[in-house]
């Protein structure tokens, strides 16, 4: 069953045409999770790092889109294998997908503001900015990201019955709540930065106040921005699709594939490139990290040796 009442139009891809859509996908995806590996990896080896509240809402971050990618990758190439998918697997991976979708905007909007304290409060940067609270600030972001959905499935789940689950409908109050939320969701991850970014150009003409530091800040919180404008494609994309596909219909499935790789794919690119390749602690002991990797079995260590 669907919205329009009328029967659905399937429309696949050729087989080739699939392989390589399929290949480039998992080919992206197979190098940012190797990258995401060693930036995590690259964390937990350095103690310092892990008693640093911004490098814990970083790896945070990375964390969060790798899970995002790896489960919005996974839906894309089983979508490819099955027709059809039972609607209570796929709530569970739809529900993760989104949850983590909105953790990455918050994230961002926290980051900004630890900056803005080490910028324009110094001297009470680490009583403010503790290991604890700053864990705690990760379960309120979880908090914040997963409330909204959760209620929506346990009203669901209290008012339709169980073969609703097995049709495809367009629950349409649940899109304008949603559609609500998103707007002063992102609205207030906004106006976060924009203040963080504006306190922080005023300590920058403090005499006082170490220039170096404070352009490194601002230039963070601007590439905040950045990211919080590619989050929100996730959310202004889909709205967009729908007419793209009504002016060019022999595309459609090249303009969904295009999409998914500009809304879910490419900013994934950011966090680890931006503020691990960025940072020059960080990427000091990133370099080592590879470096280790790859010197770590020497070709010659495996050889036998002649015997004397």
């Amino acid at each position: 069953m669907n919205s329009t009442g009328g029967p659905q139009v399937l429309v696949r891809d050729t087989f080739a045409t699939a392989f390589a859509k399929n290949f480039v996908l998992v080919g992206v995806w197979l190098s940012l999770s190797y990258i995401n590996v060693t930036v995590v990896a690259t964390f937990f080896s350095n103690q310092t790092f892990y008693e640093d509240p911004r490098y814990i809402l970083f790896i945070h971050m990375v964390i969060n889109d790798a899970v995002q990618l790896t489960v919005t990758t996974s839906l894309f190439v089983v979508s490819y294998i099955y027709y059809s998918i039972n609607v209570s697997i796929c709530t569970v991976f739809i529900l993760v997908a989104v949850f983590t979708t909105r953790n990455t905007p918050v994230n961002l909007a926290a980051m900004a503001i630890e900056r803005y304290i080490a910028v324009c409060n110094p001297l009470r940067h680490a009583q403010i900015c503790t290991v604890r609270r700053t864990h705690l600030l990760i379960g309120l972001i979880w908090l914040i990201s997963v409330v909204p959905d959760i209620t929506d499935l346990f009203i669901t789940l209290a008012t339709e019955p169980i073969s609703f689950f097995y049709t495809s409908v367009f629950y349409r109050s649940i899109y304008y709540k949603n559609c609500a939320f998103d707007s002063v969701y992102f609205s207030s991850v906004f106006v976060v930065l924009l203040y963080t970014y504006c306190k922080i150009m005023l300590a920058a003409r403090a005499a006082s106040t170490d220039l170096v530091s404070v352009k490194k800040a601002r230039n963070t919180v601007l590439l905040h921005g950045v990211q919080l404008l590619l989050c929100m494609l996730a959310f202004v994309v889909p709205s967009m699709q729908a007419p793209l596909i009504q002016l060019f219909p022999q595309y459609s499935l090249e303009i969904r594939y295009v999409n998914f790789l500009l809304v879910y794919i490419i900013p994934r690119f950011l966090s680890p490139m931006i503020y691990g390749f960025r940072d020059e602690k960080f990427r000091k002991y990133w370099i080592k990290y590879l470096i280790h990797r790859v010197r770590r079995v020497k070709p010659s260590e495996h050889l036998p040796q002649k015997p004397k």
